[in-house]
């Protein structure tokens, strides 16, 4: 009877690894089934793909880098600019004054005096 018992129990464990090989053979085939749905899903949503979002990430700090950088140029040159234009416009006896300021912009008496 002890062998009898013995072979049942090896047919149950057979059954059950058997049974096990078949369980992670339909996890797979679900998984590989439920990626293909979801790939198929964002293609027709036309979503990014993370390369594509983090070079475009990259490309906008690499613009707002030398935008800032231009910014800086530009002011230095305006500066510059204003500094080489102050002395001229001293110089004509005209200050220096911006429009609607309420400041001068002629010497008292105007040009037809």
């Amino acid at each position: 009877m002890v062998q009898t018992t013995n072979r049942f129990f090896d047919e149950v464990a057979r059954l059950m690894n058997d049974a096990a090989g078949v369980a992670q053979g339909v996890r797979r085939e679900a998984e590989t089934l439920f990626r293909t749905q979801a790939e198929r899903i964002l293609r027709e949503l036309a979503v990014v793909q993370r390369e594509e979002f983090e070079a475009v990430k990259d490309m906008a700090r690499l613009a707002r880098e030398e935008n800032e950088t231009l910014k800086a140029r530009v002011t230095a040159l305006e500066a510059r600019l204003a500094g080489a234009n102050a002395p001229a416009a001293g110089s004509a006896g005209v200050t220096s004054a911006p429009p609607g300021s309420g400041g001068p912009q002629e010497p008292p008496g105007g040009y037809f005096a």
